[in-house]
């Protein structure tokens, strides 16, 4: 029997590569390597455990303004990660899925997505979802937009009650049910405009772990501490008058 209680779909936000690498000494792009490399456990965790959606927050639309060296690192450790993991991906079942602007990234990266996303998309253990180049707030604005243009297009009139029931459909996670949990590993302590419609109910875990030693142990606590809470969504919840 299944659990209701157990989390469909876990969003992650991956902090404290760079602290990690500073407190050993090492340089910050020393860290996000070592986040690729939880990357992957993580992912073939939740897989394990019957998650069925894990979103990431890989590279967000403020990233850019760090130094160029460590956007570059960044930019090649996702085209590494993209030709070396895709197959074996594919091999497990998992389906990817990137969301973000891909305007701004480079021809061979969007093509690379392109190539990941058509292999694996009828694949079923898991849709792993890489936010990158993501903005929550631009993800909204760009969706209101192209709503209020297909309404337009289709001679609806605008009202709350269609709104309602079309704006998720112009999201760029449409068709994906919204975060049960939001994680941010390094103790830090906010969303960083990270899916900001799609979490408006989810549980906010901190975890205190650095991304890079994030293991299984962490996720499973953090999973142990959303059985334990009681999901309101506005309401009152159970036993509560």
């Amino acid at each position: 029997m299944s659990d209701h209680r157990f989390p469909n779909h876990i969003a992650i936000i991956m902090d404290g590569n760079g602290r990690w690498a500073q407190a050993r000494g090492l340089p910050r792009t020393a860290g996000h390597q070592r986040g690729v490399e939880a990357v992957k456990r993580v992912v073939k965790d939740a897989a394990e455990m019957g998650v069925k959606y894990l979103t990431l927050f890989g590279f967000s639309t403020e990233n850019w303004s760090r130094p160029v060296d460590e956007v570059k690192e960044l930019m090649r450790l996702l085209r590494m990660y993209l030709r070396a993991e895709t197959a074996e991906l594919h091999a497990s079942n998992i389906r990817l899925k990137i969301i973000g602007n891909r305007a701004e990234l480079e021809s061979d990266i969007v093509a690379l997505i392109e190539q990941a996303e058509d292999l694996t998309k009828d694949n079923t253990a898991i849709t792993v979802v890489i936010a990158l180049n993501y903005g929550g707030r631009h993800d909204i604005l760009n969706a209101a937009a192209r709503m209020a243009a297909a309404m337009q297009e289709k001679g609806v009139v605008p009202s709350y009650e269609s709104a309602e029931e079309f704006f998720p459909q112009f999201l760029s996670t449409a068709g994906i049910p919204d975060p049960d949990i939001l994680i941010r590993t390094s103790g830090e302590q906010r969303i960083s405009n990270f899916l900001l419609w799609q979490c408006a109910y989810a549980e906010m875990v901190y975890a205190q772990t650095l991304w890079p030693d994030f293991s299984k142990t962490d996720l499973e606590a953090a999973v142990a501490e959303f059985k334990g809470r009681d999901r309101r969504f506005g309401g009152l919840g159970a036993g509560r008058g």
